[in-house]
């Protein structure tokens, strides 16, 4: 209650600067040379928020600025009812796009209302990450037709962070990419956040938190901006937020001329219709498609910045610039971030003597193309539930000449009725093929569920017959009873008379674990010696009838071997056979639903004495029964 109350009482004081400040820093950003005066930031050095990860790793971003002109015509007005809005392309965001950001606006407002989150931020922070999602190339779900990544965040000229996904988001198993339209670094969508389950959200209630999905990472954005008890409204909470974002102070600027500008009002345009930008700032080679994947609906492939633009100057913020000019030779809307419209000029290629340099302008040579895939290893593989398959899935890409081909991009994608899943609980990732032309599926996890399945490796993009891995998950063996205790059921003296029996069903125990009866345990009965220390199986004494020894054979004599003499029930025994058997001391039975073992018919030779009977469990479990025999 407090942290909402001192919110509002900030929000009183700032909210007719916010305005302000939000329209100089539009009109500032946009004026060559123009210094940038902002509060909540006096000292100039752009600094992420205490305890928080910088969401894209630094990773180049879009910087194009809004027309200066209002998108909202004369007489009209902004925001939603009424006619659709009209006025210039860049007002205009792909439908889905903008049905995300603002439901993602609507969740936050029910589970942190004292953040204010506006809409306009999302789509602002979307419109220079990742132009919105390639100008909405996204499908009737909210997924991107393909994956959009920023550069491999290896530390050079950005973040170092291996790879913490295996390649599930961003398709590469060294290290990690921001990824998705609203480039989020993986393992702070995964493991992220105050309690480390990461910023990651469901955002289209699909069940899964996908950073492809533009739902589901406008949603992980918004609670993301929120963090730390922020209050949007607030020009310091919200340049925190920003900065938590890309800690650029140019990446800043940005993103609050965006915010001002949509706050003026925006127009609905079809999904693959929106305008994209052009010009990128950051070092590195920008927002992506995975190699490979061929082209996205609605998309055009700008070259990257030469080395030296951008941040690429040790992280030095040089304002946005790039000497890359698009296609055509202007941004729309006008000219150059920091320049006069048409001012810069191209660079000449040289036509004298020595090597030439590549044309950055032109796409790089492509590889031959990939005509098969290849399955490696098992064909079968098969896993217990519960646990990991040992083998991964490999593929190898290959083109006609049947060469390994590099950068292809391959899906795995798991088929038919299963728990089984790869890293992050997802049941499909793609994987790009390495130098060698393999790719190798992440690690797969049986689940709970047995049953048989199929891993359906594809090239992405192309019409080819998949390759195919069938998979087996067995069920998991059901666990062994316990019994921590053995007890006699009586406590009657157990004696009987050397060459005869001890009465029928004269052992009988009862077998519990932790004070509950234990059914179907495994019970040894040994007839042991009298060491205390360490009692062994005895050589002599009684012995078990249904051991193997055969029939009883008569009088004292006759059980120690003699050869015949009279039964105890008056029959003849000729001591041949049973005679030659070796008497059993020891055997194993289980206990009966009831956790009642009774044991067999228990016989003694012609030792008279006292001996031990010791019956054990597995999980330790001991019970001593002496035995008498007389004479």
């Amino acid at each position: 209650m407090a942290a909402t109350f001192g919110r509002r009482l900030r929000k009183g004081a700032a909210s007719t600067a916010v305005a302000a400040l939000a329209l100089a820093a539009l009109t500032a950003s946009q004026a060559p040379g123009a210094a940038e005066a902002r509060t909540g930031n006096t000292t100039g050095e752009p600094t992420a928020p205490a305890g928080d990860t910088p969401i894209d790793g630094g990773s180049p971003y879009y910087t194009d600025l809004p027309p200066l002109n209002s998108p909202v015509k004369p007489g009209g007005s902004p925001g939603t009812g009424g006619p659709a809005a009209t006025g210039p392309a860049e007002a205009g965001i792909p439908a889905t796009v903008l049905d995300a950001y603002k439901k993602a606006e609507a969740r936050v407002a029910q589970s942190d209302p004292g953040c204010r989150l506006p809409w306009q931020l999302l789509a602002a922070i979307g419109k220079v990450e990742s132009g919105h999602a390639r100008g909405g190339a996204v499908d009737a779900e909210g997924t991107t037709l393909q994956r959009i990544t920023g550069p491999q965040l290896n530390g050079k000229g950005f973040a170092m962070i291996a790879d913490t996904d295996h390649g599930v988001f961003d398709g590469d198993t060294t290290h990690d990419r921001a990824v998705g339209p609203m480039q989020f670094i993986p393992s702070t969508w995964s493991q992220g956040g105050p309690d480390g389950t990461g910023w990651g959200a469901d955002g289209n209630g699909d069940g899964k938190k996908d950073p492809n999905n533009i739902y589901d990472a406008a949603l992980g954005a918004g609670r993301y901006l929120c963090a730390n008890h922020r209050d949007l409204s607030v020009q310091s909470d919200l340049d925190k937020a920003v900065l938590g974002y890309n800690p650029s102070q140019d990446y800043l600027n940005r993103v609050m001329s965006w915010l001002a500008f949509y706050r003026k009002g925006t127009h609905e345009v079809p999904d693959g219709k929106g305008l994209l930008p052009v010009h990128r700032g950051g070092t590195g080679s920008g927002r992506d498609v995975a190699a490979g994947a061929g082209p996205t609906p609605g998309r055009t492939t700008f070259p990257s910045p030469r080395p030296g633009t951008g941040h690429g100057d040790g992280g030095k913020d040089t304002g946005g610039k790039t000497t890359e000019p698009a296609p055509g030779g202007s941004k729309p809307g006008g000219g150059t971030p920091g320049g006069k419209p048409g001012g810069g000029k191209p660079t000449t290629p040289p036509t004298g003597p020595g090597p030439s340099k590549p044309d950055p302008t032109k796409p790089p040579a492509k590889p031959a193309p990939v005509t098969a895939l290849e399955r490696l290893g098992a064909k079968d593989l098969t896993a217990t539930a519960g646990e990991d398959f040992a083998e991964p899935v490999r593929v190898r890409a290959k083109n006609a000449d049947g060469k390994p081909v590099a950068g292809v991009p391959v899906e795995f994608r798991l088929v038919g009725k299963t728990g089984a899943r790869f890293a992050g609980k997802a049941d499909h990732v793609t994987v790009l093929t390495g130098a060698d032309g393999i790719a190798t599926a992440p690690k797969l996890s049986a689940g709970d569920q047995a049953g048989s399945f199929t891993v359906r490796a594809t090239a992405v993009g192309r019409q080819l017959p998949p390759a195919d891995v069938r998979a087996t998950v067995k069920a998991e063996p059901a666990p062994e009873p316990k019994a921590d205790a053995l007890a006699r059921t009586s406590d009657k003296e157990l004696t009987a008379k050397a060459g005869t029996s001890f009465a029928e069903g004269a052992v009988e125990v009862k077998a519990t674990y932790q004070g509950k009866i234990a059914a179907g345990v495994a019970v040894t009965a040994t007839m042991v010696t009298d060491d205390p220390k360490q009692p062994v199986e005895n050589d002599k004494g009684p012995y078990f009838a249904d051991g193997g020894t055969g029939a009883a054979t008569g009088g004292a004599a006759g059980a120690a071997g003699a050869g015949k003499g009279s039964g105890t029930d008056g029959t003849k025994g000729t001591g041949t056979d049973a005679d030659k058997a070796k008497p059993v001391r020891s055997l194993t039975l289980k206990t009966g639903a009831d956790g009642l073992l009774k044991l067999p018919e228990i016989r003694t030779d012609g030792q008279t004495g006292t001996f031990l009977l010791r019956l054990t469990t597995a999980d330790g479990a001991v019970l001593t029964v002496k035995l008498t025999v007389t004479a």
